[in-house]
């Protein structure tokens, strides 16, 4: 899946430090990420754009090599470099440099959004102990956001259950998904999202993975189950446009990388290795 880096090695513990040469350098702005030009994805030095080094923030390592968020105005184009789309990042390569760039990306976003305080609306200060946010008037102090969700493998037997999505670019089957709501536990939420989007009911809730999932600053929790009573999917009709069963033999071969949760469980399922 997207973290699945290794050999490559994450180290995300909060420090406060400044770039050096041949540290790297996540420069983002409506959507797009500044990289080098090539097919493989690949990211600025900080001697490449050495006006951009005093606006920059570290965020994270991997195998040493530090990343840094810039944070300042508004970048000209440079020779060598080019803005490519986050949307489009599920399918570059290598992987572990898709990893770090939307990991940023959820970085920059929360940044980019809170510089003001929501209770006394006074400028937001950077913290100088932990990655956080404070306010020097009231004293409040914000986090990065994580929003958890599931990935709901509803299953009968042999058979699994996909479902496609309404009214978003995404129209390739996949499962179930919900997010957790204030107040509920995970149990809950599983029970709630199956009954609103295909009307069933389902028990015998089994754990499988989870996955931090940058491209909607989501950490995903993975849970296979089994239909209880009614077998008949009926979508909501707003959410999801189908639901249907497919048997083990009906899902095809996935040969690529599984980048998401949902990709590696119905791949985990075909081949009748999901936890039971």
């Amino acid at each position: 899946m997207l973290q699945d880096i290794a050999p490559h090695a994450y180290a995300v513990e909060f420090k406060e430090k400044s770039p050096k040469e041949g540290d790297r350098l996540l420069c983002y702005a409506g959507g797009r990420l500044l990289a080098k030009d090539g097919e493989e994805l690949d990211f600025p030095c900080v001697t490449d754009l050495p006006e951009a080094m005093e606006s920059s923030r570290y965020l994270f390592s991997i195998d040493g090599t530090a990343y840094f968020l810039y944070q300042g105005d508004a970048l000209s184009e440079q020779p060598g470099l080019c803005w490519r789309e986050l949307s489009d990042l599920r399918a570059a390569t290598p992987m572990w440099r898709v990893f770090a760039a939307m990991t940023g990306a959820h970085l920059w976003r929360w940044y980019d959004s809170h510089r003001v305080c929501g209770r006394c609306g006074k400028p937001l200060t950077h913290s100088h102990t932990e990655r956080a946010l404070v306010c020097r008037d009231c004293g409040i102090t914000l986090y990065p956001q994580i929003a958890p969700a599931l990935i709901i493998a509803v299953t009968d037997g042999d058979k699994l259950l996909l479902t496609r999505y309404a009214d978003r670019p995404y129209k390739r089957f996949a499962l179930i998904a919900g997010y957790n709501e204030i107040g509920e536990s995970l149990e809950d939420t599983l029970r709630q999202e199956v009954r609103e989007e295909v009307g069933l009911k389902v028990a015998n809730f089994r754990y499988y993975k989870s996955q931090p999932w940058p491209f909607t600053d989501t950490l995903l929790m993975g849970f296979y189950c089994d239909v209880e009573g009614e077998r008949e999917a009926r979508p909501d009709g707003q959410e999801l446009a189908e639901a249907r069963w497919f048997s083990r033999s009906e899902l095809p071969a996935d040969e690529r990388q599984s980048v998401s949760l949902t990709q590696e469980m119905i791949e985990v399922f075909r081949q009748g290795r999901e936890p039971r």
